[in-house]
């Protein structure tokens, strides 16, 4: 009898160790086909980026990698990335998220946290779980808006380790660490900011370039703030 009960802790270990560590792979990315595998997706808003061009709209896809974003109230688009075409992408590894299939299975360090939030047991079951959740929602640019909606993707696969991702995290991640589509998509980001820069200092002078960086920091002050000090504000 303890020779069978070793065994069977054997034999359910490895299929728990298989479930964790074992992913299909992944197509090759391809942006002409708006294809992104594992990646969290940016484009630049209209009028917004314009005024402040580290603002942008954020996806996340599948394994596939169809294109997923929260763009509006009670609307979850599924490969229709909104406001144009991908511009920057950092494709993330499956090999940093927890996929329990059970709370023992948890390779995280918050296993109870996890679970009370809403684990997954695959990328893409996040990412579902993630869409039920948000499909009933109200959109609001400052408090729950895309970048909401990945973090909650990010928190149900405890990516890295954390539980702790939010709109400020996901935005700095795309930031820092993107990768261009091409050098078009750089041109597209900043040319627009760059024209109403030039514009705004020729016909107004050097206050309209003031008023401009003021604006950004109002953004990054609510944003800031929202996020680590008065949580509650932007909870979602």
């Amino acid at each position: 009898m303890m020779e069978l009960n070793r065994n069977y802790g054997v034999e359910n270990e490895l299929t728990v160790g298989n479930i964790q560590h074992e992913f299909w792979p992944l197509d090759e990315i391809d942006p002409k086909k708006a294809k992104f595998p594992c990646c969290v997706i940016w484009t630049p808003l209209p009028v917004v980026s314009w005024l402040a061009p580290f603002i942008g709209h954020v996806g996340i896809c599948r394994e596939d990698g169809t294109i997923i974003d929260f763009s509006g109230s009670n609307l979850v688009n599924i490969d229709d990335f909104a406001f144009g075409s991908v511009s920057r992408y950092i494709q993330l590894d499956r090999k940093q998220c927890c996929f329990p299939p059970n709370l023992a299975g948890h390779t995280c360090k918050c296993r109870y946290k996890h679970a009370e939030y809403g684990s997954a047991i695959t990328w893409d079951d996040a990412i579902q779980s993630a869409i039920r959740n948000f499909e009933h929602k109200s959109y609001n640019l400052f408090t729950c808006n895309c970048h909401s909606f990945v973090a909650n993707c990010l928190n149900r696969i405890c990516y890295d380790g954390s539980m702790s991702w939010n709109m400020i995290d996901v935005a700095a991640l795309v930031l820092f660490k993107g990768t261009w589509v091409d050098g078009f998509s750089v041109l597209r980001s900043f040319l627009p900011f760059m024209v109403v820069l030039c514009l705004g200092v020729f016909m107004v002078g050097w206050p309209f370039m003031i008023g401009l960086f003021s604006f950004s920091l109002l953004l990054i002050g609510w944003f800031l703030l929202g996020t680590y000090c008065f949580k509650n504000l932007l909870e979602c």
